[in-house]
């Protein structure tokens, strides 16, 4: 499968949306934005999810990619990104960036909707 642009990756990820805990989701990529694989992380909290950027990283090394698409739900249904949602996304974008891989975007799925991080302007 191939992730062409926000939308495609929104339906990827939409089942994100039903989960009654944060879940956080990885799409490894290749340079043609060919899905090589994909990781979940699963919170035992409604509302609180640590970033696990060490095994983000791990697994973009292991599957020789060069871009990740990132998602995580709100319970809340309200898909508007916290500010440790954009502070945990530019720790793990310069993360990549060091090992030469792309933080694509960053979406946040709700049952109110998907926002894209790379469309509001913070990637």
């Amino acid at each position: 499968m191939r992730l062409h642009d926000a939308q495609e990756a929104g339906e990827l990820f939409a089942p994100l949306a039903r989960e009654r805990v944060e879940v956080l989701a990885f799409a490894y990529l290749d340079r043609h934005q060919q899905i090589l694989g994909m990781r979940h992380a699963r919170s035992e909290h409604r509302d609180q999810l640590d970033l696990p950027i060490r095994d983000v990283a791990a697994d973009a090394i292991a599957f020789h990619a060069v871009a990740v698409v990132m998602a995580h739900n709100h319970p809340t249904g309200d898909p508007t990104p916290s500010r440790a949602d954009r502070e945990a996304t530019e720790k793990l974008a310069r993360a990549l960036d060091a090992l030469g891989v792309r933080l694509l975007d960053h979406l946040v799925v709700a049952a109110k909707g998907t926002t894209s991080f790379r469309s509001l302007g913070f990637l």
